[in-house]
C-alpha cells in the first residue's frame, strides 16, 4: 500500500467514527470518542514521524506541511481536553464538534491540497517506500499499546490481591490480640480469686490462734 492510500484508509476510518459519535448516546459516546482519540493519535504520530518530514524539503509541499503540523497541534489539543471528561453534557459535545469540523477541515487540505503536489514532488517508489514505513510504525505502536494496557490491568488484580491479603492478616492479627487479651483477663480473675481464698484461709487461722 502506498502513503497516500494508507492515509487515505485512516480518514475514512474516522469520518466512520464521527458519524457513529452523532448518533451514540450518554457513556456510548465517550467510548466512540475513546476509539476516536486512539486513532487520531496514531495517525498524526505516523505522519509527524515519518510522512511530514519527507514533504518539508521540496518547495511546492513545504508551506502546506507546515501548515499541517499547526492543524495537528489544534486538533491534539482538542483531544487532551475532551480526554478528560467523565460525561458527554451540551458543552463537551460542542467541543466535540469542533474537533470534527478542525478535522475535515485537516482531510480536506491534505487530499485535495497536500497529496496531489506530494505526490508530484515525490517519486512512486519513495511514496511506497514511505506506505510501508508507515504501516510497520502503526502496528508497533498497536502492540505496545496492547502490551501496556494488559500490564496495568494486571497491576491492578495484584494490587488488589494484595490489598485483600493484607485486611485479611490485620483482621487474624486483631482476632489474635483480642484473644489473648481474654486469655490474660481470666487468667488474672484467676489469680485475684486465689489470693483472696488464700487471704481467708490465713485469717481463718489466726483466728484459731487467739
Amino acid at each position: 500500500m502506498d502513503a497516500f492510500n494508507l492515509l487515505k484508509a485512516d480518514h475514512r476510518k474516522v469520518e466512520e467514527l464521527f458519524s457513529q459519535l452523532e448518533s451514540a448516546r450518554g457513556q456510548a459516546k465517550l467510548r466512540v470518542f475513546e476509539q476516536i482519540k486512539m486513532e487520531l493519535e496514531l495517525h498524526t504520530h505516523i505522519e509527524e514521524k515519518i510522512f511530514y518530514p519527507a514533504l518539508e524539503k521540496p518547495k511546492q509541499t513545504h508551506d502546506l506541511t507546515l501548515e499541517a503540523y499547526e492543524e495537528h497541534e489544534v486538533v491534539k489539543k482538542l483531544l487532551s481536553q475532551l480526554g478528560r471528561a467523565r460525561t458527554a453534557n451540551d458543552e463537551w459535545e460542542a467541543q466535540a464538534k469542533v474537533l470534527q469540523e478542525n478535522v475535515e477541515h485537516h482531510v480536506e487540505e491534505e487530499e485535495n491540497e497536500l497529496f496531489p503536489k506530494a505526490e508530484a514532488a515525490l517519486g512512486e517508489e519513495e511514496i511506497e517506500a514511505l506506505g510501508e514505513q508507515m504501516g510497520a510504525e502503526k502496528e508497533r505502536r498497536l502492540r505496545s499499546a496492547t502490551k501496556s494496557s494488559k500490564k496495568s490491568g494486571s497491576s491492578k488484580k495484584s494490587g488488589s490481591k494484595k490489598s485483600a491479603s493484607k485486611t485479611k492478616s490485620a483482621s487474624t492479627a486483631a482476632k489474635r490480640t483480642g484473644g489473648s487479651k481474654k486469655g490474660g483477663s481470666k487468667s488474672s480473675s484467676k489469680s485475684s480469686k486465689t489470693s483472696k481464698r488464700s487471704g481467708s484461709k490465713k485469717s481463718g487461722s489466726k483466728k484459731g490462734r487467739r
